[in-house]
């Protein structure tokens, strides 16, 4: 049997956290209506593990902004994701994008789910939805040779990631409604860890 390598075990470790964390325990509704609201989130993406609602108006300003710039940010990593998965060498490195990936898509279905789409905190969510990432680094990866497309994804996925947990580990400190905060907590540490696999530091 094939000894596992560290790297190869911790991504293991990555994909397993994923797995049992999942995205924020949710599946919210909008902002309350009169009329009963409806099931969103992970739950329409046919995500698992997705339980109690949390109430729109039961979130602060800080909180909604936090949620709409990390929407914005983890669509942002899909496609980083998407557009070198089919061209990375490192059987390690692919293992790890795809992790990522099953990650992210979890939680932007859930944060999806739970961003208010009426009354004061939607003007935030289209405010927040565009500018994640800079164009060039999906422009690198684009035109990056073979024998180039690791160390550039690498790099671009590294210098993401960590812009990720830096916001999250902000949020932390000053949201206001605890399951977000939560996931603020998870997404800092699922980054880091992201982050040290990337760079081989740990």
């Amino acid at each position: 049997m094939p000894r596992r390598t560290p790297l190869a075990t911790l991504v293991a470790a990555l994909l397993l956290t994923g797995a049992c964390a999942g995205p924020p325990t949710s599946s919210p509704p909008t902002l309350p209506q009169p009329a009963p609201a409806s099931p969103a989130g992970s739950a329409a993406a046919g995500s698992a593990g997705v339980g109690s609602a949390i109430e729109a108006d039961a979130m602060s300003g800080i909180d909604v902004v936090f949620l709409s710039t990390m929407v914005g940010h983890s669509e942002r990593t899909l496609q980083i994701v998407r557009l070198a998965r089919d061209r990375v060498r490192d059987d390690a490195l692919r293992t790890l994008a795809a992790a990522v990936e099953a990650t992210e898509a979890d939680e932007l279905a859930a944060m999806r789910g739970w961003l208010p789409t009426t009354g004061p905190g939607a003007s935030a969510v289209a405010h927040h939805h565009d500018g994640h990432g800079d164009d060039a680094a999906l422009d690198r990866l684009r035109t990056a040779p073979d024998a180039d497309v690791d160390r550039v994804l690498r790099e671009v996925l590294t210098e993401h990631q960590r812009s990720a947990a830096d916001l999250a580990r902000s949020h932390v400190g000053v949201g206001r409604n605890e399951r977000v905060r939560d996931l603020a907590r998870r997404i800092e540490q699922s980054r880091t860890a992201e982050v040290e696999l990337l760079t081989g530091t740990p």
